[in-house]
């Protein structure tokens, strides 16, 4: 049986450590992530350049769990992250959620995160 909560905690201690490859070894090998419908991050390897990614633009980006459901092997988990965007220098508060499909090892396969990309660039703008 999957502990979803233990999953999520250890997830976002993953991004809160500031490691993309801490994310990524939360997937499965072959697992990836799609955000807000854009071209799939495949692979540990594509899922920790998405990590870097938004880590270069935050890179004091604390991720809080907002909260966690699960029925079998899909979730949905709950998030925001607030930190200071490097180039503007402005705060950001940012909310979102990614749908999981996970393995039976707990592992993400397949996750598609969505968060208001205006609302960010507004606020990173």
């Amino acid at each position: 049986m999957i502990d979803i909560t233990a999953i999520a905690a250890g997830y976002t201690a993953a991004w809160n450590s500031g490691r993309p490859e801490a994310v990524a070894d939360h997937y499965a090998t072959d697992g990836g992530i799609s955000i807000n419908g854009g071209p799939l991050w495949q692979g540990r390897a594509g899922v920790a350049e998405m990590a870097a990614g938004f880590l270069a633009d935050i890179p004091d980006m604390v991720l809080r769990c907002d909260g966690v459901r699960a029925a079998g092997l899909t979730a949905i988990y709950l998030w925001t992250f607030t930190g200071t965007h490097v180039a503007s220098g402005k705060p950001v508060s940012v909310t979102g959620w990614e749908a999981w499909e996970l393995n039976a090892a707990g592992q993400i396969a397949a996750s598609r995160g969505w968060f208001d990309a205006e609302n960010y660039a507004r606020q990173t703008g």
